[in-house]
């Protein structure tokens, strides 16, 4: 079932809170200022929400896309989590934020389940401000200051602190899930609890009624009375866990009330396979029972009884029972205020548990495969490197029906599903691979002089020669939508850079990616690199592809606006190449022919309205209006079903006007256009600096002059005299192909081909050299002499 819950516009929690905490002196020693608690990420005003939650529990879920149907979650808070970096006392603000997001997941109609430590630190905190009270005034004036600085606080017993720190502890809970209007309820358990029957029947009832009225149920071990563990031990047929820490109470919990999910909050970010903090050390993204002895483990937490080996077991025990588990870091200050709710939303945090090994190797191995193919291709011999490209391009032919095949299979899928332009880009023809193939043999043709050209040679003393030579970039990841023909572009370009190639494809495309793929390896393969282009077939979401900056060098996404967008906001210290919008302009000169507008303008909006180089906005000198040539414009326009926009200068020319436009910043990709006046070239030049994209801008005029004043001064990427805007691609460039349009100012600009995959390094070759002896009372000197650059003989 959908359960459908509205959520009110809650006050900020900070200020919510503040009043509170103002007014409490916690544990009588000092009050919270309101910086312990201003970095608490705010979920105010969320919107409404429809959660899908029906499941069978019994199996816990195979992949992390899965949790996002978690309906009954425990959350563990392990001391480090709950406590401050002095171990006395409460991290408030880090409470804030978990509450907070246990409550907003509570208000979705999910079921919670807080399993929390703090009392012990709690109450130290109590008892030490006790200690120090009952302390005589008198008494310590006559100590001396000397002797009061080194009055010692005597070492507290931990049940006394629980004891003491409990009630608070459930009280600050309790103040907190108020402010959202949720119930909190109390129970404390030990280890006995478990193994007498009517207990354990008592307490599965008690939480039960609790979840059912909607009640977060707040358990912790009573710490003031707990006896030491009892060994493991099997009841009537029953696996039971002991109850010796928060860890294994919480794996307990979890498989007894039978929950879809258990987190694990620690301080560290999960499981490693050496000790975190070591050089060497990789976070396990996936946990697989039996791979136990792939992981070391290291220290226990600071505070706390349960270090990472307890967490593991407790875990691989609730995955036996039929519960995720999650172990994420709950006291990172960047990840702590969303990091539970990230986790139910499927997204790469922590380590997952998961019973269920995919047959083929992770993106981060992929990713590691890539690397190193990468670097065999790099130093393959340029012959070598153009001869998988045109094999590539046999295989496209020779195979076309294999291929269509699988392509008809996505377009079958996909129908009554896509938009008809994303089914026109979907789409493959024998036309279209045979251009591809083409174009490929363009690609193999212009990498013959690409990886390892010199640039320039200097002569910097005697015997001391500098070389700048060009190089791969390293590990590319291509990011496309519904265009399975990019695929083996992108991997030709790839291939001849030298790049490491990590695809990821749109799922409606998975048949023919698929094919193609294969059909790639296969190329590489005859010179032994199948590794070197890889394609991501696994569940991950592109926001954690664009995590892996250890991996991945420069993210190239082609698609929509909108996906460019969203990772060039995801992407974390990986560089992004792309555009973000395509707004293209052409502006009609007052000499402007006749004969060539309506047909530059007409290809440049209708030919394919979709494409980024599609024009948006067209821009009309003020001389031209009530002119034949503008009403041949508009009456092409009208024939072609195209949706007019008036800008605010021409719609007040017009008693009767289409609809004036909602932004100048406006990308349609489809059959609507945008048209404004201006008065002259320069106030072109002007509104395209404002408003465009720096995509592509074109200009329609016989002057020749005042063409090449726009084309020297519109700062785009591409700048056109009477051409239409959908020249700018890489094909048509002569490029062979491209793996995007960029239009930043770093690096690659425009189409983006080989050249663009490119980076450069510096060769120095000396004979012993050292700089002492170019200091001033050296024996040598700079020369810094040009030398001619040899060029590779292509023969």
């Amino acid at each position: 079932m959908l359960r459908q819950v509205y959520c009110s516009g809650f006050q900020p929690f900070s200020q919510r809170l503040l009043p509170w905490v103002q007014s409490t002196a916690v544990s009588g020693s000092r009050r919270v200022q309101p910086s312990a608690i201003r970095h608490v990420r705010s979920w105010s005003n969320i919107p409404f929400i429809t959660v899908p939650l029906s499941r069978t529990h019994g199996k816990s879920f195979a992949h992390r896309s899965e949790l996002k149907h978690a309906k009954r979650i425990v959350v563990k808070l392990g001391s480090a989590v709950v406590t401050r970096g002095d171990e006395c006392g409460l991290a408030l603000g880090r409470l804030a934020s978990i509450v907070e997001q246990v409550s907003v997941l509570q208000n979705q109609g999910r079921e919670m389940i807080l399993v929390t430590s703090g009392a012990v630190a709690f109450g130290k905190q109590r008892l030490r401000h006790e200690i120090l009270l009952s302390q005589s005034v008198r008494q310590a004036l006559h100590s001396g200051q000397n002797q009061l600085k080194e009055m010692a606080i005597p070492v507290l017993e931990a049940r006394a602190c629980a004891a003491a720190g409990q009630s608070g502890l459930m009280a600050l809970y309790e103040a907190m899930f108020t402010q959202y209007s949720i119930c909190a309820a109390q129970i404390l358990v030990t280890n006995l609890d478990f193994h007498d029957e009517q207990k354990r029947r008592n307490l599965n009832g008690t939480l039960h009624e609790l979840l059912r009225m909607n009640i977060v149920p707040i358990v912790n071990t009573n710490d003031a009375v707990v006896p030491p563990a009892e060994p493991n031990s099997d009841l009537q047929g029953v696996n039971v866990i002991s109850v010796k820490d928060n860890d294994s109470l919480a794996a307990r919990l979890a498989v007894e009330m039978k929950t879809d999910l258990l987190i694990v909050l620690s301080d560290v970010e999960g499981l490693f396979d050496s000790p975190p903090g070591s050089d060497d050390a990789k976070l396990i993204d996936i946990f697989y029972p039996g791979d136990q002895q792939s992981v070391t483990f290291g220290t226990k937490s600071r505070v706390g009884m349960g270090g990472m080996e307890a967490k593991v077991k407790a875990a691989l025990w609730a995955l036996q029972g039929g519960t995720s588990v999650v172990i994420a870091n709950g006291t990172h200050p960047k990840v702590s205020g969303h990091v539970i709710t990230d986790i139910v939303e499927g997204k790469k945090v922590g380590t997952f548990f998961s019973e269920v090994k995919p047959a083929g190797p992770t993106v981060e191995q992929q990713g590691e495969m890539a690397r190193s193919g990468g670097r065999m291709l790099a130093t393959l011999e340029p012959e070598q490197r153009a001869e998988i490209i045109h094999h590539l391009a046999d295989l496209l032919t020779d195979q076309r029906d294999e291929i269509l095949l699988a392509n008809k299979k996505d377009l079958e899928e996909a129908e009554g599903r896509l938009a008809a332009p994303l089914l026109k880009r979907l789409s493959l023809s024998t036309s279209k691979l045979n251009s591809l193939a083409i174009g490929l043999r363009q690609i193999a043709t212009s990498s013959q002089d690409s990886v390892g050209r010199v640039l320039r040679r200097t002569r910097v003393a005697k015997n001391l020669e500098l070389e700048q030579v060009t190089v791969p970039i390293g590990v590319l990841l291509v990011i496309f939508e519904s265009r399975p023909d990019c695929l083996p572009q992108v991997a030709a370009l790839a291939i001849a850079s030298g790049n490491g190639l990590l695809l990821k494809g749109g799922k409606e495309a998975a048949h023919s990616n698929r094919i193609l793929h294969l059909l790639t390896q296969e190329a590489l393969s005859i010179h032994g690199v199948k590794e070197a282009v890889q394609l991501v077939n696994t569940r991950e979401e592109v926001e954690d592809l664009c995590r892996l900056d250890k991996i991945i060098d420069l993210i190239i996404p082609r698609g929509s606006s909108q996906l460019v967008r969203d990772i060039q906001k995801a992407a974390k210290g990986i560089p992004v190449m792309g555009h973000s919008e395509g707004i293209c302009h052409m502006y009609v000169d007052s000499e402007a022919s006749v004969d060539k507008v309506t047909r530059l303008v007409r290809d440049s909006k209708c030919e394919y309205p979709a494409a980024c180089n599609a024009l948006e906005t067209l821009l009309i000198h003020r001389d031209l209006l009530r002119s034949p040539l503008f009403d041949q414009i508009i009456d092409m326009l009208r024939v072609e079903q195209v949706k007019i926009h008036a800008g605010p200068k021409f719609a007040s020319y017009l008693t009767f006007s289409p609809s004036e436009v909602k932004s100048l910043r406006t990308e349609y990709g489809d059959l609507e256009l945008c048209i404004e006046v201006v008065d002259s070239v320069q106030d072109a030049i002007d509104h395209i600096h404002k408003y465009g994209s720096s995509h592509t801008d074109v200009i329609i005029t016989e002057n020749e002059k005042t063409a090449e004043f726009f084309l020297q001064h519109v700062d785009s990427a591409c700048v056109f005299w009477n051409a239409s805007t959908r020249f700018s691609d890489g094909y048509r460039f002569g490029l062979g192909a491209e793996v995007g349009i960029s239009t930043s100012r770093i690096h690659a600009r425009g189409p983006v081909g080989l050249e663009g995959l490119l980076t450069t390094k510096w060769l120095l070759r000396g004979q012993d050299h050292v700089v002492s002896d170019f200091s001033e009372h050296g024996s040598l000197k700079y020369l810094h002499e040009s030398l001619p650059v040899l060029q590779r003989n292509s023969n």
